[in-house]
């Protein structure tokens, strides 16, 4: 073979060195980190911003490093990227030897002494307002920066997946590898009404022995018009469908208590959010099933470790303490 078959049979890098086709060529780390950022915000904005560097250099190098490696990393959405399923072979690979040279190095040098980006954090209004932000104030107290955001799970996961949350609590767990989830909380769901009504329909005992039928007349008050969380009820406790509907909505589980509790009629509600009303006879709990309906919320986040190390103390905070909750 003459030296000039053996140079073509080269495929030249981007450096100019010759690479034989189909082996491993060296790849740049500052490429595989900008892949890293873009693959966990899912932006190539966000990922610039964490990254201290021009959006237009970020799709450089995710094109770079595209080509480096034959293969396509990220599909465009109409809002941000999606990684292809070879990106999340590819981060599952490199994220924990980056996290430990980050670990070593600092994301910025061994003297970075920029402060950790804030941590935003979605899920359920209530459980945020009741629950979680309780839970992380101790960490407030240490410096960690919070964004919180409530929402409905849906729209939230999708943004989680556009990079904008770094952690969401979901009311259902997501389907797909796009996401990491793990469980967080069971919520305990629970038939309650004001002592007035309590006592005006016979109270526990005749709701455990008529069932649905002791509440004719009462006032339904719920979260939504189609009142999905009395409906779960209806149907696990008392074996039936839900055929009346609401005489008050508000979505605010927090509102609904209130009003509950003020004597507009009854309502089903997480155990954690009327607890307090529970236990000062503000409100009253009028059945006590043997196996009531929970629900189990989720800590879900995009997969690999987070560049922000707070984001991980937050996420190891709340699962620390949900499990007493």
């Amino acid at each position: 073979m003459s030296h000039r078959d053996s140079d073509d049979s080269l495929e030249s890098g981007e450096d100019g060195a010759r690479v034989p086709p189909g082996s491993a060529a060296p790849v740049d780390l500052n490429l595989l980190r900008t892949f890293l950022a873009v693959y966990r915000t899912g932006s190539f904005t966000a990922a610039a911003r964490l990254l201290a560097l021009s959006q237009p250099t970020v799709t450089t190098q995710i094109r770079t490093l595209e080509r480096q490696l034959g293969r396509e990393l990220f599909r465009r959405l109409a809002r941000g990227v999606a990684p292809v399923p070879y990106a999340d072979e590819l981060a599952a690979r490199i994220v924990e030897p980056l996290d430990a040279l980050a670990g070593v190095t600092g994301p910025g040098g061994a003297d970075d002494t920029h402060p950790a980006e804030p941590v935003h954090l979605a899920g359920p209004a209530e459980l945020l307002t009741r629950r979680v932000m309780p839970a992380l104030a101790p960490l407030v107290d240490r410096g960690v920066r919070l964004r919180v955001t409530p929402g409905l799970t849906e729209p939230l996961l999708a943004d989680l997946r556009a990079g904008r949350y770094d952690l969401v609590i979901a009311t259902y767990r997501p389907r797909g590898r796009a996401l990491a989830s793990v469980p967080l909380m069971d919520e305990e769901f629970v038939l309650v009404a004001s002592p007035g009504w309590a006592e005006r329909v016979g109270g526990p005992a005749r709701v455990a022995a008529d069932g649905p039928a002791a509440l004719h007349g009462v006032p339904l008050v719920a979260y939504a018009e189609d009142v999905p969380i009395v409906r779960r009820y209806w149907r696990h406790v008392f074996g039936r469908r839900l055929t009346r509907q609401p005489a008050v909505t508000m979505p605010d589980l927090n509102a609904v208590t209130a009003a509950v509790a003020g004597g507009t009629g009854f309502s089903v509600l997480p155990r954690y959010l009327c607890a307090a009303e529970l236990a000062s006879g503000a409100l009253t709990l009028l059945h006590d099933p043997d196996d009531p309906p929970i629900n189990t919320g989720f800590l879900v986040q995009r997969p690999g470790s987070s560049g922000n190390p707070h984001v991980a103390l937050v996420r190891d905070h709340l699962l620390e303490l949900a499990a007493a909750w």
